[in-house]
């Protein structure tokens, strides 16, 4: 069973939706990526929830969260992720995309407050660094696009491997992306440096890499081994970046034995 909540963390509302998993389950507190309501992972969520009690966030400026006129750096990301953490009682924090990266500044500020993580290819760019592989036109066009109102067929050319029902949700949903929100996470993959942050996870930790796409690539995979030879790391093979989105046994098959 799933039901949204609302509950105050960090001096804002937060939007997260629950999926019950067995009596006594771990919790789970799911994170997405920049442009991912939390309403679109839900039959991630519904799986992982056979393990986990998942509770699955609207991160500020996206969803049902609060939006507008806020502070959207990475470590204001980070503190929402610590506060609800310290509301659920230290759960596991997985974070795809974006979220992985949230998840790594969070313990880098508040390192008591989760009890592992699962990192789901996180952008390893940076300052230095090569560019994230996906173009800013992508979100910005297809947010004001969604602004004005768009079909399942207009979303299919920004999202062509979807289902139907995945470009249902995203056309429905995406408009709720706040544009400045997600300028300045986009902006943030480019300039906020996650890899000073890896050596300070000592938490169980596992980084999930998509094997058909190049956001961790072999040498950012060979780095965080350099970095953190404790983080395990698991590929999928052939996924995209949206890795449920292209293979979602092979994701559960990645992420479900995790233990911390």
């Amino acid at each position: 069973m799933a039901f949204g909540y609302n509950t105050h963390a960090n001096g804002i509302r937060q939007h997260l939706i629950r999926y019950d998993g067995p009596k006594g389950a771990p919790k789970l507190l799911l994170i997405p990526g920049i442009t991912s309501p939390a309403v679109t992972w839900g039959f991630v969520a519904e799986r992982l929830a056979e393990r986990f009690e998942v509770h699955v966030l609207d991160v500020r400026g996206r969803g049902l969260s609060e939006t507008g006129d806020l502070d959207y750096t990475l470590d204001a990301l980070a503190d929402d992720a610590i506060a609800l953490a310290r509301q659920m009682g230290n759960p596991i924090v997985m974070g795809h995309s974006m979220g992985a990266r949230i998840a790594i500044r969070a313990n880098a500020r508040d390192p008591e407050a989760f009890a592992g993580f699962l990192l789901v290819d996180p952008p390893m760019s940076g300052p230095m660094r090569r560019a994230y592989p996906s173009k800013w036109p992508w979100y910005g066009d297809s947010i004001v696009m969604a602004a004005k109102g768009c079909s399942v067929e207009d979303m299919r050319a920004y999202c062509p491997t979807w289902s139907e029902e995945q470009l249902a949700l995203r056309a429905e949903w995406l408009h709720t992306c706040h544009w400045g929100a997600i300028r300045i996470a986009f902006d943030g993959f480019h300039t906020d440096d996650i890899h000073q942050d890896l050596p300070k996870i000592t938490k169980p930790a596992r980084l999930v890499i998509a094997g058909g796409a190049t956001v961790v690539d072999a040498e950012d995979q060979a780095e965080v081994a350099e970095l953190n030879p404790a983080i395990e790391q698991v590929i999928v093979p052939g996924a995209g970046h949206m890795i449920p989105w292209d293979d979602l046994e092979g994701f559960l098959g990645a992420v479900l034995d995790f233990t911390a």
